[in-house]
């Protein structure tokens, strides 16, 4: 009897699974020479390794601060004031902008408070958070949920505004009440927005909890890169943001994911 030979791997096949996984491979393409060329730089001399550290080093640091624990108290610390922050502007910023996109007069009441705040940076409000609530844990998630909320609403009220007027002629025939369209209608039409809002919001509510960290905790993984560059200790700093980037990596791939699942039927991406 002769052996069965595999059939060999056509190469059609390689080349559909290539146009699939195109962005993924040339993102990680890209990650690898950036890297790749960090590392030669810190190794030649071509820059400082005691400013700038590696990749190399960096991974190491990893592995010691994984490896002993010492990270798992700030991350969790980041990651209750991230949550708590991000629920809440969830929970709050879907109706508000539901709301604002239904009611053309509340609309126009609410533009310019929104425009302000999202046109000035929410750091320069500390001052006036911290008077009012202290530097207390308060005063961190309402950062995480200011930095969050506002892109949120407005994707919101663009996803309402941008409704098929098929649906509110269906809706206004079966005589649907306000509540009741805006639960059955409104948000799943404005899906797509609002979901591109989420992802806008998870970015920035990051980089919300960070700040505040910076100047409010006294723990969480903001003070940790903070101490660590106090300390000149570049390696444990670039330890430090190395985590974040790919925690806020895996939370938007989720989003994403999310986005393909749940809006396929919409036929393209809402622009945020």
């Amino acid at each position: 009897m002769t052996a069965a030979v595999a059939p060999a791997v056509s190469i059609p096949s390689v080349r559909a699974f290539l146009r699939r996984r195109r962005s993924l491979l040339l993102g990680t393409a890209g990650i690898v020479v950036l890297l790749a060329a960090w590392q030669i730089c810190g190794v030649t001399g071509i820059v400082n390794r005691s400013i700038s550290s590696t990749p190399w080093d960096i991974a190491q640091a990893e592995g010691h601060v994984f490896g002993t624990g010492e990270i798992w108290t700030p991350l969790r610390l980041t990651g209750v004031e991230f949550g708590l922050g991000l629920g809440i502007a969830i929970v709050a910023g879907i109706p508000i902008g539901i709301l604002l996109g239904r009611l053309r007069w509340l609309d126009e009441m609410a533009q310019p408070i929104i425009n302000v705040l999202n046109a000035v940076p929410y750091v320069m409000f500390l001052p006036i958070i911290i008077f009012w609530f202290g530097i207390g844990n308060t005063s961190r998630v309402l950062l995480v949920v200011w930095a969050g909320i506002l892109p949120l609403v407005i994707n919101t009220i663009a996803g309402v505004r941008h409704l098929d007027r098929d649906f509110v002629r269906v809706a206004t025939a079966f005589c649907a009440g306000r509540v009741f369209f805006m639960r059955a209608v409104a948000l799943p039409a404005a899906l797509p927005f609002i979901l591109t809002g989420v992802r806008l919001a998870l970015a920035r509510a990051l980089v919300g909890a960070i700040v505040a960290e910076l100047f409010l905790a006294s723990g969480g993984l903001g003070y940790f890169v903070q101490t660590a560059t106090a300390n000149f200790d570049m390696t444990q700093a670039m330890a430090g943001i190395v985590i974040m980037a790919v925690v806020a990596l895996i939370l938007t791939r989720a989003v994403g994911y999310l986005e393909r699942r749940l809006t396929h039927w919409s036929g393209s991406r809402a622009g945020g």
